[in-house]
């Protein structure tokens, strides 16, 4: 085969085998599943409410973490990111920050309930869990500059699809494997529970919830292996690394001052801000939502992450496809459009009723003690269905990022497209915070969302799928 017979990649260049484009989908498999065990369902709650011991105090911490974490990232990303464009190679920086992400997932095994005598200190976890989650930023920035080279143009969907899928089913895997072998033994007399959890681990002591570190450290140990090993890395650049440096910080500086040149990508970015927290509000907002309306415990919120994740799974996959179709912007203009009616929806529910006005039966409808009533059981299922499209969406916006920034500054681009879903990451819960206190109602916070979602929906439709070019000096 000659080179010009070759798949084109969206920078451009010749992609990468299928080998090369497929083993970078493990990037992801391998770092989503810590993220979702250790902060969303798992290991944030227990340092919240058992580390703390004041789940008031806890749940401020835990603002004030993922504050100074965006915070730090907005001042540092998009300068390490364009340094890193000038360097050329991503891998190193992807290497650096999983074994940093390791040996704290590892360390997390040492943050004891309050009123221990060993251990981690609160002040010593918080600084843990803070550098976990700048290193979880910086992993993905890289990560995600590698789509544009990597990927055949008409595959960046599926490709970009089937990673969160794998990421998704990876984490379904070990919350399972969590929920069997740690959560439910002793708890549930099912026959397939073994009679005590594993490997002796004492649920007194929160080890079930501790073990998630270490498990989550250790497969994103393992299953990064694919991508460092065949998924081509960019040209190292011959230029000293100071001058690339220097290089790098002077492209920021330009970017903002030519941003009149990138104004799609600006306005990209500024409609992803609104979307993005919307949607990403929803995800953190429904457990919460969920549990008080309903009265879910944690089991019940674990098993809602299984779902959840399976559902994000098969999402990402069709909406991969999807992408590849239809265009990167119009499948993101469905996903918003679909997960805003079905917010509409999921606030519409209460234990006695559905839709806002039809009355349902708050006796359990079959002998589970998760999901019984008619009321729980279509809330679930609709949250499966915004899952769906949800990831489906996250999907289409990286592709989308991918298409429309010059090859040349990826990197650089994207640690401005990680800065929109984190620079304004405290909207969604002053939104929600303001609203519920102000109608005393956990609904009319929830349904504040809806608005974030559709302004940026409306800023969307003067976004066009057309790749821009480097600005002239």
């Amino acid at each position: 085969m000659n080179r010009t017979s070759e798949p084109l990649s969206l920078a451009g260049t010749p992609a990468a085998s299928p080998l090369g484009y497929y083993s970078w989908t493990f990037g992801q498999a391998a770092r989503d599943p810590l993220y979702i065990m250790v902060i969303i369902y798992i290991f944030f709650p227990y340092f919240s409410n058992v580390v703390v011991g004041d789940p008031v105090r806890g749940q401020t911490l835990i603002g004030y973490l993922n504050a100074g974490a965006g915070a730090f990232m907005a001042l540092t990303i998009p300068f390490m990111g364009a340094i890193a464009d000038k360097i050329g190679k991503r891998k190193p920086w992807i290497f650096g920050s999983h074994i940093l992400m390791v040996l704290i997932a590892i360390a997390l095994w040492w943050i004891l309930p309050a009123g221990s005598s060993a251990g981690v200190g609160i002040e010593l976890g918080f600084g843990l869990l803070l550098i976990l989650l700048i290193a979880f930023g910086y992993a993905e920035v890289f990560h995600n500059a590698m789509l544009p080279a990597v990927t055949p143009v008409d595959k960046a969907g599926i490709v970009s699809g089937l990673a969160f899928s794998l990421g998704n089913m990876c984490a379904i895997g070990l919350l399972v494997f969590v929920l069997i072998a740690f959560a439910l033994p002793g708890t549930l007399d099912w026959s397939f529970l073994p009679e005590a959890p594993l490997f002796g681990i004492d649920k007194q002591l929160h080890e079930h919830d501790r073990i998630v570190g270490p498990l989550g450290g250790l497969w994103l140990l393992l299953a990064s292996i694919p991508l460092f090993l065949f998924t081509p890395d960019g040209i190292a650049s011959n230029n000293p690394v100071l001058a690339s440096v220097r290089q790098g910080l002077k492209d920021v500086v330009n970017t903002v001052k030519q941003l009149k040149h990138y104004s799609n990508i600006a306005t990209y970015l500024l409609a992803r801000m609104f979307f993005n927290d919307g949607m990403a509000g929803v995800l953190v907002f429904n457990g919460v939502y969920a549990s008080g309306t309903f009265g879910w415990d944690t089991i019940g919120l674990l098993l809602l992450g299984i779902f959840t994740s399976t559902s994000a799974m098969v999402g990402a996959y069709l909406g991969g496809l999807v992408d590849d179709k239809l265009g990167s912007i119009k499948t993101l203009k469905i996903a918003i459009g679909m997960t805003t009616l079905i917010l509409i929806g999921l606030v519409s529910m209460q234990p006695d009723s559905i839709f806002f006005v039809i009355p349902v039966s708050t006796e359990p409808v079959w002998s589970s003690p998760y999901f019984n009533t008619i009321a729980e059981i279509i809330y679930l299922l609709m949250f499966q269905v915004f899952a769906l499209f949800f990831v489906t969406g996250l999907s289409a916006s990286r592709t989308l990022m991918a298409k429309i920034s010059p090859p040349e500054m990826a990197t650089q681009f994207f640690a401005l497209y990680s800065l929109s879903g984190t620079v304004t990451a405290f909207l969604a819960p002053l939104l929600v915070g303001t609203t519920t206190a102000f109608f005393q109602s956990q609904r009319a916070g929830f349904a504040s969302l809806i608005l974030l979602m559709v302004i940026g929906a409306v800023m969307l439709f003067l976004v066009k799928e057309e790749r821009s070019t480097v600005a002239p000096d």
